[in-house]
């Protein structure tokens, strides 16, 4: 007699059943949340102390993954890095996703005005290309890290509460909708217990996508010189300090897009894997 266990997922967090390639971004994800938690406390130099006489310096036993143009150690600073990068793009996104949720589930339930208003308001922003959005509010007021936050956050406001109104109003037609109406239960009544609970397997994949979408910008921006600003820097500000090593390929400028790669497609593949019963509620 043979059994299928070598195909079944091995069971995750409170009860839920990861497949193995879920289970490994999920390991990578949270190997990164506590690099940036605890950065301060695994750096082995200051960030920006010049600590080698040789620019864009191998790997060694001392610097585990080189040394950037000036000679301060790249590991430190990839460390530190992940702070800003996870950080902010963490905040943002908790930002965005709660307001576009919130507001897609209240113009879906009030119709109407409320509805027409939010949804052409919003749809005028997202006509606004993101990048170029950044590009003016960063360089317009500058680049501290609340002004980052919150230019990325308006920026994926609008796709979060289309796709939170479009779940919502499919949800809204309902029956069982319907009848909470009858019952005269109030409209945050309705969106809490009865859409909200409905809606949150998809939000929670599209708030992963969302926090890719935004790590990915920060980058962008960081590369452009509009990021997180010196001596201290996020992911694609070091790939831009380091640039001038791509030739050589030094290590000061590989590391820190693997870091980028890893933590975006380890994002993607959490998502695509996620366990069947966040998914579809049905299955619960």
């Amino acid at each position: 007699m043979t059994t299928d266990t070598a195909k079944t997922p091995a069971a995750g967090l409170m009860g839920y059943r990861f497949n193995l390639v879920g289970m490994l971004a999920l390991a990578v994800i949270l190997l990164w949340g506590l690099v940036a938690v605890f950065a301060h406390l695994l750096i082995p130099y200051p960030v920006g102390e010049i600590v080698d006489f040789d620019y864009f310096g191998p790997m060694s036993a001392q610097f585990w993954l080189g040394s950037d143009y000036l000679g301060r150690d790249m590991f430190s600073r990839i460390v530190m890095g992940a702070r800003y990068t996870v950080g902010i793009s963490v905040a943002a996104v908790a930002i965005a996703c709660t307001t576009g949720v919130v507001l897609g589930m209240i113009a879906a339930v009030s119709g109407g005005w409320t509805d027409t208003l939010l949804s052409r308001f919003l749809d005028a922003m997202s006509s606004i290309p993101s990048k170029l959005f950044g590009l003016v509010v960063v360089a317009a007021v500058g680049s501290s890290i609340p002004v980052l936050i919150f230019t990325l956050s308006v920026i994926y406001i609008p796709g979060a509460y289309r796709f939170a109104r479009a779940l919502a109003v499919n949800i809204n037609a309902m029956d069982f909708i319907t009848v909470a109406r009858t019952r005269g239960e109030s409209v945050f009544y309705i969106i809490r217990s009865e859409i909200l609970p409905n809606i949150l397997g998809p939000v929670l994949a599209d708030l992963g996508l969302r926090f890719v979408f935004i790590v990915l910008l920060l980058s962008g921006l960081s590369f452009l010189g509009l990021g997180v600003q010196p001596p201290y820097a996020d992911w694609g500000a070091l790939v831009r300090e380091n640039i001038g090593g791509l030739p050589f390929g030094a290590p000061a400028v590989m590391f820190p897009s693997i870091a980028i790669a890893s933590l975006t497609i380890s994002v993607n593949l959490l998502i695509d894997n996620l366990p069947y019963k966040i998914r579809d509620r049905s299955a619960q």
